[in-house]
């Protein structure tokens, strides 16, 4: 059973900076690119970064390009997204999302990633 656990969300002031980590299980992570999406009530999941199994790649939407980075950790399991220059309106759920099946790359559609995690807050304040 596939799992995936966000963690490091939480409340910081415009201009702050998160790192959030997202843990996975029960799939071959080391074959998967990664995705970070997020949600705000009554919108569409947004994708925010996808990083490739080897972690060499990196793709960001155009509203967080230099301010957030998305690495990994395959001997963990793990992947992150350092979020820096924080503006409020980033405020959202986010979360981590993984392909279905292995060696696929994925694009920023939502319908593209088969597991998801339960998602993190990420509130900014102004």
């Amino acid at each position: 059973q596939v799992h995936l656990v966000e963690s490091g969300g939480g409340l910081v002031q415009a201009g702050g900076s998160l790192r959030l980590s997202c843990a996975a299980s029960g799939l071959t992570f080391g074959s998967r690119d990664m995705a970070w999406f997020r949600q705000v009530p009554g919108k569409e999941r947004e994708f925010v970064a996808r990083i490739s199994s080897s972690g060499k790649n990196t793709y960001y939407t155009d509203s967080v390009k230099g301010r957030f980075t998305a690495s990994r950790d395959n001997a963990k399991n793990t992947v992150y997204l350092q979020m820096s220059s924080l503006k409020p309106e980033e405020t959202a759920v986010y979360s981590c999302a993984a392909p279905g099946i292995p060696y696929y790359t994925p694009g920023t559609n939502s319908r593209e990633y088969a597991y998801w995690g339960q998602g993190t807050q990420v509130t900014v304040s102004s």
